[in-house]
Protein backbone atom coordinates (compact mmCIF):
# COMPACT_ATOMS: atom_id res chain seq x y z
CA UNK A 1 0.00 0.00 0.00
CA UNK A 2 2.72 2.42 0.23
CA UNK A 3 4.44 1.86 -3.33
CA UNK A 4 3.65 4.61 -5.93
CA UNK A 5 0.83 2.33 -7.42
CA UNK A 6 -2.85 2.61 -6.56
CA UNK A 7 -4.00 0.60 -3.79
CA UNK A 8 -5.80 -2.02 -4.33
CA UNK A 9 -9.48 -1.48 -5.58
CA UNK A 10 -12.72 -3.52 -4.67
CA UNK A 11 -16.34 -3.25 -6.45
CA UNK A 12 -19.36 -3.59 -3.85
CA UNK A 13 -17.00 -3.34 -1.16
CA UNK A 14 -17.67 -2.85 2.49
CA UNK A 15 -16.24 -1.22 5.51
CA UNK A 16 -16.87 -2.41 9.04
CA UNK A 17 -15.49 0.53 12.17
CA UNK A 18 -16.03 0.72 15.77
CA UNK A 19 -14.92 3.09 17.67
CA UNK A 20 -13.34 5.54 15.12
CA UNK A 21 -11.52 2.75 13.36
CA UNK A 22 -11.60 0.33 10.70
CA UNK A 23 -11.34 -3.21 12.00
CA UNK A 24 -12.62 -5.05 8.39
CA UNK A 25 -11.70 -4.21 4.84
CA UNK A 26 -13.52 -6.49 1.54
CA UNK A 27 -15.76 -7.47 -0.96
CA UNK A 28 -19.84 -7.19 0.38
CA UNK A 29 -20.46 -10.65 -0.49
CA UNK A 30 -17.32 -11.73 2.34
CA UNK A 31 -18.58 -9.76 5.40
CA UNK A 32 -17.72 -11.27 8.66
CA UNK A 33 -21.33 -12.57 10.73
CA UNK A 34 -22.15 -11.39 13.62
CA UNK A 35 -22.92 -7.92 12.33
CA UNK A 36 -27.13 -7.86 11.80
CA UNK A 37 -27.37 -5.46 14.25
CA UNK A 38 -24.89 -2.60 13.57
CA UNK A 39 -26.08 0.32 11.87
CA UNK A 40 -25.59 0.21 8.22
CA UNK A 41 -24.60 2.81 5.59
CA UNK A 42 -25.17 2.52 1.96
CA UNK A 43 -22.81 4.33 -0.27
CA UNK A 44 -25.54 4.97 -2.92
CA UNK A 45 -23.01 3.12 -5.91
CA UNK A 46 -20.69 6.17 -4.88
CA UNK A 47 -16.71 6.16 -5.21
CA UNK A 48 -15.52 5.29 -1.30
CA UNK A 49 -11.74 6.62 -1.31
CA UNK A 50 -9.97 8.09 1.68
CA UNK A 51 -10.24 11.43 3.38
CA UNK A 52 -8.23 13.88 1.73
CA UNK A 53 -5.10 15.32 3.35
CA UNK A 54 -4.31 18.47 2.50
CA UNK A 55 -0.98 18.94 3.64
CA UNK A 56 0.17 22.16 3.30
CA UNK A 57 -2.13 25.23 3.89
CA UNK A 58 -1.50 28.83 5.78
CA UNK A 59 -4.93 28.78 6.99
CA UNK A 60 -4.65 31.54 9.47
CA UNK A 61 -4.31 35.02 7.90
CA UNK A 62 -5.89 39.23 7.75
CA UNK A 63 -7.07 39.90 4.31
CA UNK A 64 -6.53 38.84 1.01
CA UNK A 65 -3.88 40.08 -1.68
CA UNK A 66 -6.41 40.50 -4.79
CA UNK A 67 -4.53 43.61 -5.96
CA UNK A 68 -1.59 41.66 -6.32
CA UNK A 69 -3.42 39.45 -9.46
CA UNK A 70 -3.81 42.29 -11.86
CA UNK A 71 -0.37 42.85 -11.31
CA UNK A 72 1.09 39.74 -11.97
CA UNK A 73 -1.35 39.48 -15.12
CA UNK A 74 0.62 42.40 -16.31
CA UNK A 75 3.72 40.34 -15.71
CA UNK A 76 5.11 41.84 -12.21
CA UNK A 77 6.61 38.81 -10.59
CA UNK A 78 6.36 37.67 -7.16
CA UNK A 79 9.75 38.85 -5.90
CA UNK A 80 9.20 42.88 -7.62
CA UNK A 81 5.92 42.55 -5.82
CA UNK A 82 7.35 41.27 -2.73
CA UNK A 83 9.92 44.41 -2.87
CA UNK A 84 7.11 47.06 -3.49
CA UNK A 85 5.84 46.15 0.00
CA UNK A 86 3.07 43.83 -1.25
CA UNK A 87 3.24 40.14 -0.94
CA UNK A 88 3.76 38.44 2.66
CA UNK A 89 4.85 40.97 4.54
CA UNK A 90 1.28 42.73 3.52
CA UNK A 91 -0.45 39.84 4.64
CA UNK A 92 1.82 40.16 8.11
CA UNK A 93 0.53 44.03 8.54
CA UNK A 94 -3.33 42.87 7.53
CA UNK A 95 -2.83 39.28 9.90
CA UNK A 96 -1.24 41.77 12.89
CA UNK A 97 -3.65 43.93 13.21
CA UNK A 98 -6.75 41.11 12.88
CA UNK A 99 -8.04 39.95 16.42
CA UNK A 100 -7.39 36.29 17.39
CA UNK A 101 -11.47 36.37 17.50
CA UNK A 102 -11.91 36.96 13.67
CA UNK A 103 -8.85 34.55 12.76
CA UNK A 104 -10.62 31.74 14.65
CA UNK A 105 -13.94 32.81 13.11
CA UNK A 106 -12.71 33.41 9.38
CA UNK A 107 -10.92 29.63 10.07
CA UNK A 108 -13.87 28.35 10.78
CA UNK A 109 -15.81 29.18 7.90
CA UNK A 110 -13.03 28.24 5.56
CA UNK A 111 -13.24 24.75 6.85
CA UNK A 112 -16.79 24.39 7.04
CA UNK A 113 -15.82 24.38 3.06
CA UNK A 114 -12.83 22.34 3.04
CA UNK A 115 -14.66 19.74 4.88
CA UNK A 116 -17.51 20.03 1.78
CA UNK A 117 -14.85 18.99 -0.59
CA UNK A 118 -13.96 15.51 1.15
CA UNK A 119 -11.02 16.99 3.10
CA UNK A 120 -10.53 14.98 6.61
CA UNK A 121 -7.17 16.16 7.28
CA UNK A 122 -5.24 19.73 7.04
CA UNK A 123 -1.68 21.18 8.09
CA UNK A 124 -1.86 24.64 9.13
CA UNK A 125 1.16 27.08 9.08
CA UNK A 126 1.49 30.04 11.07
CA UNK A 127 4.22 32.98 9.53
CA UNK A 128 2.06 35.93 9.00
CA UNK A 129 2.58 37.20 12.58
CA UNK A 130 6.62 37.44 12.61
CA UNK A 131 6.84 38.11 16.27
CA UNK A 132 7.14 36.14 19.02
CA UNK A 133 3.80 37.50 20.29
CA UNK A 134 1.81 37.22 16.75
CA UNK A 135 3.38 33.90 16.32
CA UNK A 136 1.92 32.37 19.02
CA UNK A 137 -1.02 34.38 18.51
CA UNK A 138 -1.58 32.33 15.41
CA UNK A 139 -0.60 28.73 16.61
CA UNK A 140 -3.25 29.50 19.60
CA UNK A 141 -5.68 30.31 17.02
CA UNK A 142 -5.46 26.51 15.72
CA UNK A 143 -5.52 25.04 19.04
CA UNK A 144 -8.91 26.63 19.53
CA UNK A 145 -10.09 25.99 16.05
CA UNK A 146 -9.35 22.46 16.51
CA UNK A 147 -11.16 22.20 19.64
CA UNK A 148 -14.29 23.68 17.73
CA UNK A 149 -14.71 21.56 14.72
CA UNK A 150 -14.01 17.96 13.46
CA UNK A 151 -11.54 18.36 10.61
CA UNK A 152 -8.06 16.80 11.86
CA UNK A 153 -5.82 19.64 12.26
CA UNK A 154 -1.90 19.42 12.41
CA UNK A 155 0.38 22.73 13.33
CA UNK A 156 3.09 23.61 11.59
CA UNK A 157 5.57 26.67 13.11
CA UNK A 158 6.64 29.05 10.05
CA UNK A 159 8.33 32.00 11.64
CA UNK A 160 10.87 31.65 9.28
CA UNK A 161 8.32 32.80 6.13
CA UNK A 162 10.73 36.25 5.75
CA UNK A 163 12.62 38.50 7.73
CA UNK A 164 9.74 41.36 8.99
CA UNK A 165 10.45 44.91 8.27
CA UNK A 166 11.97 45.63 11.70
CA UNK A 167 15.29 43.20 11.35
CA UNK A 168 15.31 44.19 7.54
CA UNK A 169 18.88 45.68 8.40
CA UNK A 170 19.82 42.63 10.62
CA UNK A 171 18.07 38.83 9.54
CA UNK A 172 20.78 37.51 11.76
CA UNK A 173 19.36 38.96 14.65
CA UNK A 174 15.85 37.63 13.61
CA UNK A 175 17.15 34.22 13.30
CA UNK A 176 18.44 34.49 16.72
CA UNK A 177 14.93 35.77 18.08
CA UNK A 178 13.19 32.39 16.53
CA UNK A 179 15.64 30.13 17.44
CA UNK A 180 15.88 31.45 21.36
CA UNK A 181 13.11 32.90 21.95
CA UNK A 182 10.18 31.75 19.49
CA UNK A 183 10.97 27.61 18.79
CA UNK A 184 11.87 27.45 22.88
CA UNK A 185 8.12 28.81 23.68
CA UNK A 186 6.40 26.94 21.30
CA UNK A 187 8.02 23.59 22.10
CA UNK A 188 7.21 24.24 25.53
CA UNK A 189 3.66 24.91 24.84
CA UNK A 190 3.13 21.69 22.36
CA UNK A 191 1.78 24.57 19.66
CA UNK A 192 3.24 23.11 16.72
CA UNK A 193 4.81 19.36 15.35
CA UNK A 194 6.95 20.95 13.07
CA UNK A 195 8.75 23.80 11.63
CA UNK A 196 8.87 25.24 8.37
CA UNK A 197 11.51 27.67 6.94
CA UNK A 198 10.47 29.47 3.40
CA UNK A 199 14.25 29.31 1.96
CA UNK A 200 14.31 31.22 -1.18
CA UNK A 201 15.40 35.01 -2.84
CA UNK A 202 14.00 37.52 -0.36
CA UNK A 203 13.33 35.35 2.41
CA UNK A 204 16.03 32.76 4.52
CA UNK A 205 19.21 31.72 2.53
CA UNK A 206 20.80 28.15 3.37
CA UNK A 207 23.20 28.86 6.32
CA UNK A 208 20.35 30.44 7.86
CA UNK A 209 17.85 27.64 7.53
CA UNK A 210 20.17 24.80 7.82
CA UNK A 211 20.68 27.28 11.77
CA UNK A 212 16.77 27.15 12.19
CA UNK A 213 15.77 23.46 11.22
CA UNK A 214 18.25 22.14 13.32
CA UNK A 215 17.64 24.29 16.11
CA UNK A 216 14.32 23.19 15.64
CA UNK A 217 15.11 19.57 15.40
CA UNK A 218 16.70 19.62 19.19
CA UNK A 219 13.58 20.48 20.54
CA UNK A 220 11.70 18.01 18.82
CA UNK A 221 10.04 19.72 15.67
CA UNK A 222 10.92 17.84 12.62
CA UNK A 223 12.03 20.41 9.93
CA UNK A 224 9.89 21.07 6.79
CA UNK A 225 11.03 23.52 3.84
CA UNK A 226 9.65 25.58 1.51
CA UNK A 227 11.92 24.89 -1.15
CA UNK A 228 13.13 25.56 -4.70
CA UNK A 229 10.02 27.50 -5.55
CA UNK A 230 11.33 30.38 -7.48
CA UNK A 231 15.10 29.14 -8.19
CA UNK A 232 17.27 26.22 -7.25
CA UNK A 233 18.31 27.38 -3.76
CA UNK A 234 19.81 23.62 -2.48
CA UNK A 235 16.27 23.15 -0.84
CA UNK A 236 16.12 19.85 -1.82
CA UNK A 237 19.51 18.75 -0.56
CA UNK A 238 19.12 20.77 2.36
CA UNK A 239 15.65 18.74 3.17
CA UNK A 240 17.49 15.33 2.66
CA UNK A 241 20.88 16.74 5.22
CA UNK A 242 18.40 17.93 7.88
CA UNK A 243 16.19 14.63 7.58
CA UNK A 244 12.70 16.99 6.79
CA UNK A 245 9.43 15.37 6.68
CA UNK A 246 8.94 17.22 3.49
CA UNK A 247 9.85 20.01 1.12
CA UNK A 248 7.39 21.40 -0.68
CA UNK A 249 7.16 23.30 -4.39
CA UNK A 250 10.10 22.02 -5.83
CA UNK A 251 9.44 23.66 -9.39
CA UNK A 252 13.58 24.27 -9.95
CA UNK A 253 14.79 21.23 -8.42
CA UNK A 254 17.70 19.92 -9.91
CA UNK A 255 18.02 15.97 -10.51
CA UNK A 256 20.61 16.06 -7.71
CA UNK A 257 18.03 17.55 -5.50
CA UNK A 258 15.28 14.94 -6.51
CA UNK A 259 17.90 12.00 -5.70
CA UNK A 260 18.94 13.31 -1.97
CA UNK A 261 15.14 13.83 -1.40
CA UNK A 262 14.62 10.31 -2.36
CA UNK A 263 17.41 8.19 -0.74
CA UNK A 264 16.34 10.39 2.65
CA UNK A 265 13.41 9.68 2.74
CA UNK A 266 11.98 13.01 2.22
CA UNK A 267 8.13 13.44 1.09
CA UNK A 268 7.94 15.86 -2.37
CA UNK A 269 4.92 18.19 -1.79
CA UNK A 270 3.19 19.34 -4.99
CA UNK A 271 1.44 22.32 -4.98
CA UNK A 272 0.10 23.10 -8.46
CA UNK A 273 -2.70 25.94 -7.96
CA UNK A 274 0.76 28.05 -6.57
CA UNK A 275 2.26 27.28 -9.56
CA UNK A 276 -0.44 28.44 -11.93
CA UNK A 277 -0.95 31.28 -9.82
CA UNK A 278 2.03 32.50 -10.66
CA UNK A 279 3.14 30.96 -13.89
CA UNK A 280 6.27 28.99 -12.98
CA UNK A 281 7.00 25.88 -15.22
CA UNK A 282 6.01 23.28 -13.22
CA UNK A 283 7.51 20.94 -10.97
CA UNK A 284 7.85 17.49 -12.89
CA UNK A 285 6.33 14.77 -11.02
CA UNK A 286 7.34 11.91 -12.89
CA UNK A 287 11.25 12.69 -12.22
CA UNK A 288 10.70 12.27 -8.49
CA UNK A 289 8.47 9.18 -9.10
CA UNK A 290 11.16 7.21 -11.74
CA UNK A 291 14.08 8.17 -8.24
CA UNK A 292 11.61 6.70 -5.65
CA UNK A 293 10.28 9.62 -4.02
CA UNK A 294 6.71 9.74 -2.73
CA UNK A 295 4.66 12.52 -4.34
CA UNK A 296 1.71 14.39 -1.97
CA UNK A 297 -0.43 16.77 -3.36
CA UNK A 298 -1.43 19.57 -1.62
CA UNK A 299 -3.15 23.18 -1.91
CA UNK A 300 -0.73 25.68 -0.34
CA UNK A 301 -3.87 27.76 0.72
CA UNK A 302 -2.85 31.55 0.92
CA UNK A 303 -4.02 35.18 0.02
CA UNK A 304 -1.12 35.19 -2.42
CA UNK A 305 0.13 32.43 -4.02
CA UNK A 306 -2.88 29.96 -4.02
CA UNK A 307 -5.51 31.89 -2.96
CA UNK A 308 -7.93 28.80 -2.94
CA UNK A 309 -8.29 26.36 -0.26
CA UNK A 310 -10.11 23.69 -3.66
CA UNK A 311 -8.32 20.22 -2.99
CA UNK A 312 -9.85 18.50 -6.13
CA UNK A 313 -9.04 21.87 -8.11
CA UNK A 314 -5.18 20.75 -7.02
CA UNK A 315 -5.63 17.27 -7.47
CA UNK A 316 -6.56 18.07 -11.83
CA UNK A 317 -4.04 20.42 -11.57
CA UNK A 318 -1.14 17.27 -10.64
CA UNK A 319 -2.54 15.62 -13.47
CA UNK A 320 -2.89 18.18 -16.18
CA UNK A 321 0.87 19.94 -14.95
CA UNK A 322 3.00 17.45 -13.12
CA UNK A 323 2.31 14.73 -15.40
CA UNK A 324 0.41 12.22 -12.44
CA UNK A 325 -1.76 9.50 -13.03
CA UNK A 326 -5.27 10.19 -11.31
CA UNK A 327 -4.32 7.22 -8.90
CA UNK A 328 -0.75 8.66 -8.71
CA UNK A 329 -2.50 12.09 -7.42
CA UNK A 330 -5.21 10.58 -5.64
CA UNK A 331 -2.48 9.06 -3.41
CA UNK A 332 -1.00 12.12 -3.03
CA UNK A 333 -3.88 13.61 -1.20
CA UNK A 334 -4.46 10.67 1.13
CA UNK A 335 -1.13 8.06 2.27
CA UNK A 336 1.95 10.36 0.60
CA UNK A 337 -0.40 13.17 2.30
CA UNK A 338 -0.37 11.54 5.74
CA UNK A 339 3.45 10.71 5.43
CA UNK A 340 3.90 14.45 4.86
CA UNK A 341 2.37 15.10 8.17
CA UNK A 342 4.00 12.11 9.85
CA UNK A 343 0.40 9.87 10.89
CA UNK A 344 0.92 7.52 8.12
CA UNK A 345 0.08 4.60 10.33
CA UNK A 346 -3.48 6.34 11.51
CA UNK A 347 -4.72 7.82 8.23
CA UNK A 348 -4.59 8.28 4.65
CA UNK A 349 -5.83 4.90 3.43
CA UNK A 350 -8.58 2.75 3.96
CA UNK A 351 -7.49 -0.21 6.00
CA UNK A 352 -7.60 -2.14 9.45
CA UNK A 353 -6.86 -0.35 12.59
CA UNK A 354 -6.45 3.34 10.65
CA UNK A 355 -9.30 6.10 11.47
CA UNK A 356 -12.49 5.64 9.67
CA UNK A 357 -11.54 9.04 7.18
CA UNK A 358 -13.27 8.07 3.97
CA UNK A 359 -15.00 10.39 1.36
CA UNK A 360 -18.09 9.04 -0.99
CA UNK A 361 -17.62 10.45 -4.21
CA UNK A 362 -20.39 10.91 -7.11
CA UNK A 363 -17.96 9.61 -10.13
CA UNK A 364 -17.54 5.75 -12.04
CA UNK A 365 -13.73 6.56 -11.24
CA UNK A 366 -10.70 8.30 -9.91
CA UNK A 367 -10.03 8.92 -13.77
CA UNK A 368 -13.20 10.76 -14.16
CA UNK A 369 -13.57 12.60 -10.85
CA UNK A 370 -10.49 14.55 -12.16
CA UNK A 371 -10.77 14.58 -15.52
CA UNK A 372 -14.20 16.04 -15.83
CA UNK A 373 -13.61 18.70 -13.16
CA UNK A 374 -17.29 20.28 -11.27
CA UNK A 375 -17.10 22.11 -8.27
CA UNK A 376 -17.62 18.84 -5.94
CA UNK A 377 -18.44 15.58 -6.93
CA UNK A 378 -18.38 14.38 -2.99
CA UNK A 379 -21.21 13.30 -1.41
CA UNK A 380 -20.45 12.59 2.01
CA UNK A 381 -17.16 12.54 4.37
CA UNK A 382 -16.54 10.56 7.36
CA UNK A 383 -14.25 11.47 10.27
CA UNK A 384 -13.60 8.73 12.73
CA UNK A 385 -16.57 6.99 11.43
CA UNK A 386 -18.55 9.84 11.85
CA UNK A 387 -20.72 11.83 9.10
CA UNK A 388 -20.28 15.84 10.00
Amino acid sequence: MDSQDAGERIRRAAIVWKGGKIVWVGSEDELPTGLDDEIEFDANKNMVVPGLIDCHTHLAFGGWRADEFGQRAMGASYLEIARKGGGIKSTVAQTRAASSDTLVNRCLEFLKEINKLGVTTIECKSGYGLSTADEIKLLNVYDKVRRLQRVRMVSTFLGAHVVPDEFESNPDAYVDLIIEEMLPTISEKGLASFCDVFLEDGAFNLDRSKKILEAAKKLGMRPKLHADQLSDGGGANLAAEVDAISADHLEHTSREGIRAMARAGVVAVSLPIATLYLRQPPLNARDFIEEGARVAVATDFNPGSAPSYHLPLALTLACTMNRMTPEEALKGATLFAAHAIGMSRTIGSIEIGKQADFTLVAADSVDQWFYHFVPTCVTQTYINGDTL
